[in-house]
C-alpha cells in the first residue's frame, strides 16, 4: 500500500522538521514548504493526502492560502491549521472556509497523531480534484456567472443555459447540486416520454441536467413538460441547456411552446471563452493538474510564455476546445516543461483539423468522406465509426472522457463501439 502524503507547510524549519520526522516515523511520506509560494507549487504537481498549514507566514498567510484552493477548486483534501497564536475567532474562521480542524502551538503528540488519523480519514470521503466551475477562474465575468447561479439556486423553477458549445453549461449545472445529492446527466432521453415520474425518484432532492434540449423530439418534449411541473415536488432542480435559438425553433413549429414557456421563467447567457481570457492560464493548470492526479500524464509546468500564447489565441470551441489542447500538450510535450514552442505545435495540429485536405494537383480536396451512395444504414454506421474513432484518439483511448465528448453513458458506449466493431483499447 502507498504510503500516504501530508505537505506541512511552515515557515520556521525546527518545526518543519520536527513534523516531519514525528510523521516519518508514522509511516507517513511527508513534502516539506517553507512558505505559501511553495505550498502552491506542490500542490500544483500533486493531490496530497493531507496538508499541515501554519496560518502566520511573511509572504502570504494560511487563511489566505486557504480561501485561494477553495475558490481555485483545489481544496480536495483535508486540511489542518496551525498557529502558535491561536484564537477561537481564527479557528471558527478557517473551519468555515474549509479547514477540517485547529491545533494549536506548541503541538501535543498524542493530538497531533489523534488529528492526522481523523483527517486522513474524513479526506477518503472527499471527491478528486476536477474542473469546476469554481477552477473556472477568478475574473469578474466568472464571480458574476456564480453569483447568479447561487441566486438562481433558490427559485422553484427550471434553470436554462444560454451558450456556445463548450462554454462549460455542465459545470454550471453541477455547481447548483448539493453535497450528497442525486446528480443525473440525462443521456437516455428517450425516458422522458415513458418513465418521466421514474427520473425525479431516482433524482429526488438533487439535479437533473439535459445538455441540449432542442434535440428532444416532440414527445420527450412533453414528457419534459409533464416532468417540470412534478419536479417540485421531489425537491428536483431540472436544469437545461441549449446552443439553439430556441424561439425560432417553436416559431417553425419544432419546439413546443408551451416547453419554452416553463424553460424561459429562469435563464442565464453562459460567457464565451473570449469573455474572460484572463482566466486561461489558471484554467490550464487546472486542467493540467487534474491529468496528473488521475495518473492520465507527468507533471509539466508551463513556462510564461506558453500560457501568454494559450491566453491570446482564438478558442470558438471554448473551455472543451482548451482542454482538449492542454490534454494534447500534457501527453506529447518532451520536455520537463511546456514550451511557446510546443503551444505553437498543438495551434497548427488544431488549424490543420480545420482544413480541407488537399488532393493529388494541390488544390483542396471535394471527394467525400464516406460513399453518399450508400443505403442510410450502411452510411450512418460509417460515420459513426469514424465519429467514435476520431474522439477515440483525441482522447487517447481514455472511455471516461469519450463518454463525457460524446455524450452518451459508458456502458452504452462500450455496446455502441462492439456494435461498430470497433476495439476500444
Amino acid at each position: 500500500m502507498t504510503a500516504r502524503q501530508v505537505l506541512v507547510v511552515d515557515d520556521e524549519i525546527g518545526i518543519r522538521e520536527l513534523l516531519r520526522d514525528i510523521l516519518q516515523d508514522e509511516g507517513y511520506q511527508v513534502r516539506l514548504a517553507e512558505n505559501a509560494a511553495e505550498a502552491r507549487d506542490w500542490r500544483q504537481q500533486m493531490r496530497p493526502d493531507l496538508v499541515l498549514l501554519d496560518i502566520w507566514m511573511p509572504d502570504c498567510d494560511g487563511i489566505t492560502l486557504l480561501k485561494e484552493w477553495g475558490s481555485g477548486g483545489q481544496l480536495t483534501m483535508p486540511v489542518v491549521m496551525m498557529s502558535g497564536h491561536g484564537t477561537i475567532d481564527t479557528a471558527v474562521e478557517a473551519t468555515r472556509i474549509g479547514a477540517f480542524d485547529f491545533l494549536e502551538k506548541p503541538i501535543a503528540l498524542q493530538k497531533l497523531l489523534k488529528t492526522v488519523n481523523a483527517a486522513l480519514k474524513h479526506g477518503e470521503q472527499q471527491p478528486r480534484s476536477d474542473v469546476s466551475l469554481l477552477s473556472l477562474g477568478k475574473s469578474a465575468v466568472i464571480k458574476e456567472l456564480r453569483q447568479r447561479l447561487e441566486q438562481m439556486a433558490n427559485i422553484n423553477a427550471p434553470l436554462l443555459l444560454l451558450g456556445a458549445k463548450g462554454c462549460g453549461a455542465e459545470y454550471c449545472a453541477r455547481f447548483l447540486q448539493q453535497p450528497e445529492t442525486p446528480w443525473l446527466k440525462l443521456t437516455e432521453t428517450e425516458r422522458l416520454t415513458h418513465a418521466p415520474l421514474e427520473i425525479l425518484e431516482q433524482t429526488r432532492e438533487g439535479v437533473m441536467f439535459i445538455s441540449e434540449v432542442a434535440e428532444l423530439n416532440k414527445t420527450e418534449q412533453k414528457g419534459l413538460l409533464l416532468l417540470i411541473s412534478r419536479a417540485d415536488k421531489y425537491g428536483v432542480k431540472v436544469v437545461c441547456s441549449t446552443t439553439q435559438a430556441l424561439n425560432q425553433l417553436a416559431a417553425e413549429n419544432q419546439f413546443d411552446e408551451h416547453l419554452l414557456q416553463a424553460l424561459s421563467v429562469a435563464s442565464l447567457r453562459l460567457p464565451s471563452l473570449q469573455d474572460h481570457p484572463e482566466d486561461i492560464p489558471d484554467l490550464a493548470r487546472a486542467i493540467a493538474t487534474l491529468m496528473v492526479e488521475t495518473n492520465q500524464a507527468a507533471y509539466r509546468e508551463f513556462d510564461i510564455a506558453a500560457l501568454n500564447a494559450l491566453r491570446n489565441a482564438e478558442w470558438p470551441g471554448n473551455l472543451a476546445q482548451l482542454d482538449s489542447a492542454v490534454r494534447n500538450l500534457m501527453q506529447t510535450s518532451l520536455g520537463e516543461k511546456i514550451t511557446l514552442a510546443d503551444v505553437n505545435r498543438v495551434m497548427e495540429q488544431f488549424e490543420l483539423m480545420e482544413q480541407p485536405l488537399p488532393n493529388g494537383n494541390g488544390s483542396e480536396k471535394t471527394t467525400p468522406p464516406f460513399d453518399f451512395d450508400k443505403p442510410l444504414r450502411e452510411a450512418r454506421d460509417e460515420f459513426e465509426r469514424l465519429y467514435f474513432e476520431y474522439h477515440l484518439a483525441q482522447a487517447a483511448g481514455n472511455m471516461s472522457k469519450v463518454a463525457e465528448l460524446v455524450q452518451l453513458e459508458r456502458t452504452h458506449l462500450y455496446r455502441k463501439l462492439k456494435q461498430l466493431g470497433i476495439k476500444a483499447k
